[in-house]
Formats: C-alpha cells, sequence, structure tokens
C-alpha cells in the first residue's frame, strides 16, 4: 500500500478564523491594494482598509436582520467583487456561508435551501429573486436580499441603513466568536450523479489549505505586485480556496463574470497568474490552432507546438538545435499567445478534471507553466500540487504540507490531513462511508510513484467493463480525442457491450472554420455534417490517436458524431464543465444503442 505523507511546517491557531485574512491586512497595512475593480477598461485599486470597512457595512446589516451565530446564510452569484465582500460580511457576523452556482435551477437552489436549513439567501439579479421567490422552501422564515436590486433596494444601501443601529464592538464580539474548529462553509457537491450533498468545511480547513500552498514552492510566486483574475465560479471550492491564498499572500485580486470576452480583459488586467479547469486551457489551444490554420498558417503552429511539447519533455537536456527551433517558434508564435493572455502571466493553476501530459508541457514550453493540481470539495480545493520546485508534468504532484495521500489495495486514492473535510451535513451514512479511521475515500483511481507524485488515471464508478471483461478507464482516453480542434467534448461509453465505443461533440466555434476551410455551406449544421466523409475523417484521425495509446481492446472500435454540444443549461456539464456521464447516456441512449446496432 504506497502513501506519501508531507508534515506541515505551520500551525493555525485555535482562536483564527478566515474572516481573519483580510481583517490582519488590514489592520498592518491599511493602504495595501488587495483588490481591483473593473471600470470600463481600467481596474481601479481598493484598499484593504476600504474593503474591510465595506464587509463591515455589510456583517452590521446581517446582525441587525437577526442573523446569529452558526446560521446558514446562502449566496446565488456569479463571480464578482461582491462575493467576497459578502463571504467575509457572513464569516464576520458569525454565520456559515453556503454558496449557490448563479447557474442554478429551481429545484437546486430549494434543495440545497431546505438541506442546509438556511435563515437567509442573498442573490444576485432580479431574475434570480423572481426564481427564488417562486420556491416552496422560501418562506416567511427566510429572508432574500439582493445585490443588483432595483429602486435603491439592494443589499448595500438596505445594509448601509439597518447596520447603523449595531455597534462596532457587537461585531467585533460576534467575529471572535469563531474558532478554527467551527464550521466555515457548506458547500454542496455540483457532482456528476445523485443528489447534492452538503459537505462540512471548518476554518481549519480554509486556513490549512492557505498555509500548505505557501508553504509550498508555489509560494515563492505569489506575492505583492502580483495579480490574479478570478472567473471561475465562486461557489466552486478551488475558486474560493485561491481566492484566500491569494489574499493572504498579497496578491491584486480580480473579478469578472464575463467569460465570453477573456482575452481583451487578460489585455487589460494583465494577470501574473491564471486559475482555470482543463477545458478551458484545451479551449485556448485549440482555438489558437484553428485560427493559425483558417489563415494559412497551420503548419507553422503544429510545428510550433510539437516544438514546446518536445522542449518541455527535453528540460535541462534540450540539445542546441532544439533550443534554436524553439527559439525561433518563440518569435513567430509563443510570444503572441504570452501576450493574449495580458502578457505578465507566469503561472497558471489547473484544477478541478486531468487536464493531459500534452496539454502541460505545451503550455510549459510556450513559457506559461500550467501547474496542475488535485482534490475535490471534501478537501478544501487542491491536496496535492505540482509547484515551481516540485513538478512532474502528468502528474497532479506531491501532497502540501500537513497532508498525505495513499493508494488502497484496490488502487482507490485515499487522503488525510489539514484540509480534509469534517463529514457531510446531516448525512452520518455518506460520512461513515466516505471517512475511515481518518481517511478520506475519494472514489478516484490513482497511483504514486517512488516520489510521491500522485497520478489519477479515472473514478471507480466510471470503469467501463466491457462484455469480455476488460476493464477501461475513460477519462485518459477522452482528453486525448478532446486534444482535436474540432472536439468539444468525448464520452467513453461501453459497459457489458463487446467493444468501446464513443459518443463526440463538436467545438462550435471552430466549426465555421472548417467549413469554410473545406467548402461546406455555410449555413449547415453539425447535425446536417454529422455523416459528411470529410467530418468523419478528421474525427477519425483524433480516436486514432487515442488508440495508439492503449491495447486493442481498450480502443475506440466506433464513434457517433451528436447534432449539438454538451451544455451546463441541458444538465449535461457541471458548472465546472464536466461530462455528467448519466445524463448523458440518459440524454442519448439512443445514439449509444445504435453504436451497437448499426
Amino acid at each position: 500500500m504506497a502513501e506519501c505523507r508531507v508534515p506541515a511546517g505551520f500551525v493555525t491557531p485555535k482562536e483564527r478564523n478566515s474572516a481573519d485574512v483580510l481583517y490582519d491586512i488590514a489592520a498592518a497595512t491599511p493602504g495595501k491594494t488587495v483588490f481591483r475593480i473593473q471600470q470600463g477598461d481600467q481596474w481601479l485599486a481598493l484598499s484593504a482598509g476600504d474593503a474591510v470597512e465595506r464587509v463591515r457595512a455589510l456583517a452590521k446589516g446581517f446582525i441587525a436582520s437577526g442573523i446569529e451565530p452558526g446560521d446558514r446564510v446562502a449566496l446565488l452569484s456569479s463571480t464578482r467583487l461582491e462575493w467576497t465582500l459578502i463571504d467575509f460580511a457572513i464569516w464576520s457576523a458569525g454565520a456559515v456561508p453556503v454558496p449557490i452556482y448563479d447557474s442554478s435551477s429551481g429545484p437546486q437552489i430549494d434543495w440545497i435551501l431546505r438541506d442546509s436549513g438556511a435563515v437567509a439567501i442573498v442573490v444576485e439579479t432580479p431574475a434570480h429573486r423572481a426564481v427564488v421567490d417562486g420556491l416552496e422552501s422560501v418562506t416567511d422564515a427566510v429572508q432574500v436580499f439582493g445585490i443588483d436590486a432595483p429602486n435603491g433596494e439592494g443589499i448595500v444601501d438596505l445594509f448601509a441603513e439597518r447596520g447603523a443601529t449595531v455597534t462596532d464592538q457587537q461585531l467585533d464580539d460576534r467575529r471572535r466568536l469563531l474558532t478554527s474548529q467551527d464550521p466555515a462553509t457548506l458547500i454542496y457537491t455540483s457532482g456528476t450523479t445523485g443528489r447534492p450533498k452538503g459537505c462540512m468545511l471548518t476554518h481549519a480547513n480554509m486556513l490549512g489549505e492557505i498555509g500548505g500552498v505557501l508553504e509550498s514552492s508555489m509560494g515563492t510566486l505569489l506575492g505583492p505586485e502580483k495579480r490574479l483574475l478570478l472567473f471561475l465560479p465562486m461557489a466552486h471550492v478551488l475558486a474560493r480556496a485561491i481566492n484566500l491564498v491569494a489574499i493572504e499572500a498579497g496578491v491584486e485580486v480580480g473579478y469578472t463574470n464575463n467569460t465570453k470576452d477573456l482575452l481583451p480583459i487578460f489585455a487589460q488586467f494583465q494577470p501574473s497568474l491564471i486559475l482555470s479547469v482543463p477545458r478551458v486551457f484545451e479551449k485556448v489551444f485549440n482555438s489558437a490552432r484553428q485560427s493559425a490554420h483558417d489563415s494559412g498558417k497551420g503548419k507553422i503552429f503544429d510545428l510550433a507546438a510539437d516544438t514546446a511539447v518536445e522542449f518541455s519533455k527535453a528540460g535541462s537536456d534540450a540539445g542546441l538545435v532544439l533550443r534554436g527551433k524553439h527559439a525561433l517558434f518563440d518569435k513567430l508564435v509563443y510570444r503572441k499567445l504570452r501576450a493574449a493572455l495580458g502578457g505578465r502571466c507566469e503561472l497558471a493553476i489547473s484544477g478541478g478534471a486531468p487536464l493531459g501530459p500534452h496539454l502541460g508541457h505545451f503550455f510549459s514550453g510556450v513559457g506559461i507553466p500550467v501547474y496542475e493540481g488535485y482534490g475535490l470539495t471534501e478537501t478544501t480545493a487542491a491536496i496535492c500540487v505540482n509547484t515551481p520546485h516540485e513538478v512532474r508534468v502528468g502528474t497532479v504532484g506531491r501532497p502540501l504540507p500537513g497532508n498525505a495521500v495513499r493508494i488502497a489495495d484496490d488502487g482507490e486514492v485515499l487522503l488525510s490531513g489539514e484540509v480534509v473535510f469534517s463529514g457531510y451535513w446531516h448525512n452520518d451514512e455518506a460520512t461513515a462511508a466516505a471517512l475511515t479511521d481518518g481517511w478520506f475515500h475519494t472514489g478516484d483511481i490513482g497511483t504514486l510513484d517512488a516520489d510521491g507524485y500522485l497520478s489519477i488515471t479515472g473514478r471507480k464508478k466510471e470503469i467501463i467493463v466491457t462484455a469480455g471483461g476488460k476493464n477501461v478507464s475513460p477519462a485518459p482516453m477522452e482528453d486525448l480525442v478532446r486534444t482535436h480542434a474540432l472536439v468539444s467534448q468525448a464520452m467513453i461509453v461501453g459497459d457489458q457491450k463487446p467493444f468501446i465505443a464513443s459518443l463526440i461533440t463538436i467545438d462550435p466555434e471552430t466549426f465555421e472554420g472548417w467549413k469554410a476551410r473545406n467548402g461546406k455551406d455555410a449555413g449547415a449544421s453539425v447535425a446536417d455534417l454529422a455523416d459528411d466523409v470529410e467530418l468523419v475523417t478528421e474525427v477519425q484521425a483524433a480516436i486514432d490517436l487515442a488508440n495508439e495509446s492503449v491495447s486493442h481492446a481498450e480502443a475506440i472500435k466506433k464513434f457517433r458524431i451528436l447534432p449539438s454540444d454538451f451544455t451546463e443549461e441541458t444538465g449535461e456539464l457541471t458548472p465546472t464543465l464536466k461530462v455528467k456521464r448519466n445524463v448523458v447516456a440518459e440524454n442519448f441512449a439512443d445514439d449509444i444503442e445504435a453504436l451497437y446496432t448499426k
């Protein structure tokens, strides 16, 4: 049974809580810039002192509204500065934030409010307010506050007036009630299967994540005058945790929910650090490649991409010829890619799903190292991560200080340490099934190498067993197929079937360029061209490349191009763009059956 344990050099004081992260900075250096606020094409500074003043006004409003210590307060909003300020304000009032994705449906919101027993909910827009007001769980006992409310009824104006009756001493007493062992948040797993469970994370878990990251060599790249642009949903534990890490480290943080216009925003904000999920890095690579092919420079880009991967793999062993090629392509290609990300990006962090070694080496070779990590909601985001001084592309790194990883006899990844949660909210059965002798059973399958680097190879529940008894982990194959610019999603199927097959969706952005290059009708949809010989040939090339990495029994024998892409709106993707296999299998049951009958 392989195991890797990394001791912590830090100690979390019992009296400390997550709100102290911002308050301590304001006390020591009130004029320090902690946040950047977008106004037009400018990003204006917000100091720690001014930020805490806003947080305190909001916290007083919560107290004046009757929010008691330990009460759950839901927060339904997209990524924006107010999200963070309200988060700190709920802590300051001694309460427990319950984040909800702004894209959640009425039934999803209803379940979280019911299960958490939330006494209040903060919603972002009037549209959110309309959904929440229609829920059966929102009785007279549940207060609803709006961020963007008409007629001056927003939470900022409302609480400025209402909180005037609360003294500074009352607020300080309330905040100091919280210890590191108290609940810091209740996060409902978005999950790819089943009903969401509420993960109880303590302030010690949050502070353990901060301490572990900053004690690792990742901390050497975080500090004053660095900038982080957050665009992932703040309701996701990864964005929430890295937000706190950045604030503690002195990084200036900006927020945007405009994910459709990220490139011009990158140019304006000029981030030093980008946090994202693998699908976004895939899109950056595929879009750049497709753009090069559309402009007749496809061969140059492909050579540059191959050189970047080769250069990254070679490391310090790169020869003169390879260094020369890399220098040439740096002038022709890589420099432009770095400029597209704002020109100051020193590193990127990828989490939420496997990135794949090809993309990892590509970005590293371009000059933007992507440090891949691993964690779950139950581990307060990252528990393992590659860092500048300890990196092995293709793995998710070594445990952060204060944590341990163990591989069970059946290959399951088990975790313990500072960041591991205390259990599921009001669900003793699920807690008992997940936690054994202090070890969290992740449900992931993985391996540890001799140096303690963890590799994730799949999910126990997703292992496909063919009719011939062959066990197949779908994720690595799917990652390889998605590296083709035309492919948006690939979902491997074949459980109890005679062979492995795949459902394929086409990227709507690159599809337009492909049609123009191949002389197809500009108005043709994917459904119109699903059986087109040239389109099928392109996808087959991606399948053939993936098949080279596995045995004949594991290879994809057939595939089917679906008429539309998977989306969060149709329920086929989670908010972090992971495929919900059970939903896809149900929505496209006929297509799966056709793979084995036609």
